[in-house]
């Protein structure tokens, strides 16, 4: 896990230091969603079911055997006062194994090498095995600079409709299928007619696609250049406001300053008199 986010982390720096390079050409990223696709896979859900039952029976078997564990511990509870400490320790020895046993069977079928996980993955394999070569046919014809898993440890935190192509891989998946069940030449010969305008209307959407990301890019770069402009603008502004702003905190400091010192001067100046008065009385 740490090293695929550590290879996540280098692809999103090195995919930084490239976009400026590229700017021209502009990044194609494309994204998958497994889970999706897997659900769309009729002998995929058809094997899942299968599975599923399999799972469904082995926690009944799990459960009856812990349902008979504690029914050997409250039998022991119950006679505990009419059994020998002999009897007493053999009994719970029994109970000690008889929960080994069902601690061993859990980890057979549910453990990290169990038989679920086992059997999961065959299950999937083959469809990842398929996805896998739908998704390198589909980059390579639709220029993808990068596809990801969506549901793979990598997070993905935020990925626009516009650039999935689950739909895409499924098409494929679908096509070779069905490419698996034809037996008449004549169902073949439709079949890739049927792929033919398949394949060229995916090269329309494809020209389309660039049309636009070509537009995006340009608009992108002219909405950056006038943001630069803006932030230089309002960076000058600033400058000018500060600087208005500091000579108006020195004018106002300069003026309480000089208030200051002439209370200062009248209060010296009471001070005085008062004094010259009391001197005077004294005489």
């Amino acid at each position: 896990m740490k090293t695929k986010v550590l290879l996540m982390f280098a692809a999103m720096a090195w995919l930084s230091f490239t976009q400026s390079a590229n700017a021209q050409k502009g990044i194609r990223i494309g994204y998958i969603d497994m889970e999706y696709i897997l659900e769309n896979v009729s002998e995929y859900n058809e094997a899942s079911s299968e599975l599923a039952t399999k799972v469904q029976k082995w926690k009944v078997e799990i459960e009856a055997e812990l349902k008979d564990v504690d029914e050997m511990r409250k039998d022991l509870n119950n006679e505990r006062v009419l059994l020998t400490k002999e009897l007493i320790e053999e009994r719970e020895e029994d109970i000690f194994f008889k929960e080994k046993e069902i601690l061993e069977y859990q980890q057979k079928r549910f453990g990290p090498n169990g038989d679920l996980f086992l059997q999961k993955k065959r299950l999937v394999q083959p469809i990842q095995d398929q996805v896998f070569v739908a998704v390198q046919e589909i980059a390579k014809n639709k220029k993808y600079d990068f596809v990801f898993d969506k549901t793979a440890d990598l997070v993905m935190l935020y990925s626009a409709d516009r650039y999935d192509i689950s739909d895409q891989v499924l098409l494929r998946l679908n096509r070779a299928s069905k490419r698996k069940q034809l037996n008449s030449k004549k169902e073949k010969k439709s079949l890739e007619r049927s792929e033919k305008r398949n394949a060229e209307q995916e090269k329309e959407v494809t020209d389309r696609e660039r049309a636009v990301l070509q537009k995006q890019s340009e608009r992108e770069q002219l909405l950056a250049q006038r943001k630069a402009e803006r932030d230089s603008i309002r960076a000058v502004k600033r400058k000018e406001f500060e600087e208005r702003r500091a000579k108006l905190l020195e004018l106002q400091k300069k003026k309480k300053d000089s208030i200051n010192a002439l209370k200062a001067a009248k209060e010296k100046l009471k001070e005085d008199g008062t004094q010259s008065n009391d001197g005077a009385d004294n005489n």
